[in-house]
């Protein structure tokens, strides 16, 4: 693909917060862009604002009405989320356009540009958004393909201003899409088994993350969580590795305490200490995900001072332990973990913060088969709540699986007040446990109930 010949792009799936950064840049680039999502939601809102246009029936007039007739200079990017009984993907085929999956545009985007990749099971958008944050503020032009909305700009697409940008890419792992690739910096977050309905077990996961690896230029940089697995961490030799974690590590968070609900630091790298760094989005697991991304703005020359803003301003990602109210009475908190090592993480820090409190956590099971191979470890990590109300499973690309649902969890939750709602009853069942901390967690359909939740406990 040649960039500079491409006039229009069209999207199959424009909606998709990963597909949308991406439309962005090519707009920002001057090109004509336009595409289909199956439902209208605020993030195609947001497009069609900036000029982008949309649509919603899976029509080829449509499509007619938006390229040109001829192939040349038209790319089409889709989603592997677009069904095989596609009208309009079928008739673009046949038409011979040419068409790519969304991570492969991003490597040819990016093969040009000097790029920091993250990757990991968890924890991808917001150490992503923390790098573009620092390097921001440290004056440090970047370009950042974010998989969530940064709350700091309200957009998951931080724009280039010059030529010699920096790319910040979220490395996803799911269907291997990170191996399209070749970043001069990497971040590995984590590698806890996931996606085994794309990879069998948690071996073949590791080999992918490896290979990922092993794409890292010669002479680059690795910041890799503690504890993530030698045999990965050594698959390239031909670059420097530092591990970081809470402690134990080449960088660590020395000092750690929390001040008026915030957690403070010092950031320690051998000699080299930041002391007094402090952080209003909270949670042990991201102050671990600040570590990197201190360490990661370091390498590309922020100083001291810089990054202590920087940390200080960061005011996190949409639906990343995202407060919705915070007052004497009640607290409400959102957020996207649907993993069980992310709830546990994520409930430990909200004990911490609010010991003596009731938490009261609403969980939305994402995908049948995660439920199914992960529901022990659901189980147990919803259990460090005081109280559980669960959701249905939210299904995204899958169909249902014979007897794998929700009660799978909530039977195994060892806590005494536990519960199944729906959608309908879930904003009075709330109120009737008179909650003093509420949780929202999942990665499905359940940020459609933040809005009336808040509403109801405001």
């Amino acid at each position: 693909m040649n960039l500079e010949k491409i006039h229009s792009v069209y999207f199959l799936g424009i909606g998709g917060i990963g597909m949308s950064a991406l439309a962005r840049w090519f707009k920002h680039n001057g090109k004509a862009v336009s595409g289909y999502d199956r439902t209208s939601t605020p993030l195609t809102n947001a497009l069609q604002s900036e000029g982008i246009t949309v649509h919603f029936e899976d029509a080829i007039e449509e499509i007619e009405a938006r390229v040109r007739l001829s192939t040349e200079g038209v790319l089409v990017v889709y989603t592997p989320a677009i069904p095989a009984d596609h009208v309009e993907k079928a008739w673009l085929v046949e038409q011979g356009y040419e068409i790519m999956k969304r991570s492969e545009v991003l490597g040819v985007i990016t093969r040009n540009m000097k790029s920091i990749a993250v990757a990991g099971t968890h924890g991808k958008t917001t150490t992503s958004s923390m790098i573009v944050h620092l390097l921001n503020t440290a004056g440090i032009d970047c370009t950042g393909f974010l998989g969530g909305i940064a709350t700091n700009y309200n957009t998951n697409m931080i724009l280039n201003e010059g030529a010699e940008s920096i790319a910040v890419i979220e490395a996803d792992e799911f269907d291997r899409s990170f191996l399209t690739l070749y970043p001069n910096t990497a971040v590995v977050t984590a590698i806890d088994a996931d996606h085994l309905d794309i990879y069998g077990d948690k071996e073949a996961l590791k080999e992918s993350f490896k290979l990922f690896v092993q794409q890292i230029d010669k002479g680059g940089k690795l910041f890799a969580k503690e504890g993530i697995g030698d045999e990965i961490l050594t698959a390239n030799p031909e670059f420097e590795h530092r591990g970081y974690a809470l402690n134990t590590a080449d960088i660590t968070a020395g000092n750690l305490r929390i001040e008026d609900a915030a957690f403070v630091f010092d950031y320690v790298d051998g000699e080299k200490v930041i002391e007094g760094i402090s952080r209003n989005v909270p949670g042990y697991h991201n102050v671990e995900n600040m570590l990197a991304a201190i360490s990661v703005s370091r390498s590309f020359g922020a100083d001291d001072e810089a990054i202590k803003a920087g940390v200080s301003s960061y005011a996190g990602v949409k639906r990343r332990f995202e407060y919705q109210i915070k007052t004497e009475e009640v607290v409400y908190i959102d957020d996207y973990a649907h993993h069980p090592v992310e709830i546990e993480a994520f409930l430990n820090s909200v004990r911490d913060l609010y010991p003596g409190k009731k938490l009261t956590a609403v969980f939305q099971p994402h995908l049948f088969t995660r439920t199914r191979d992960f529901a022990e470890g659901f189980s147990k990590s919803l259990s460090l709540a005081d109280e559980l109300i669960m959701l249905d499973i939210y299904p995204a690309r899958e169909l249902p699986i014979a007897g794998v649902t929700s009660e799978m969890i909530l039977n195994e939750v060892t806590l005494d007040k536990k519960m199944i709602s729906s959608k309908v009853a879930l904003v009075s069942n709330i109120e009737s446990w008179q909650p003093e901390v509420v949780m929202t967690i999942g990665a499905g359909d359940i940020d459609q109930m933040v809005k009336p939740i808040k509403e109801a406990l405001s």
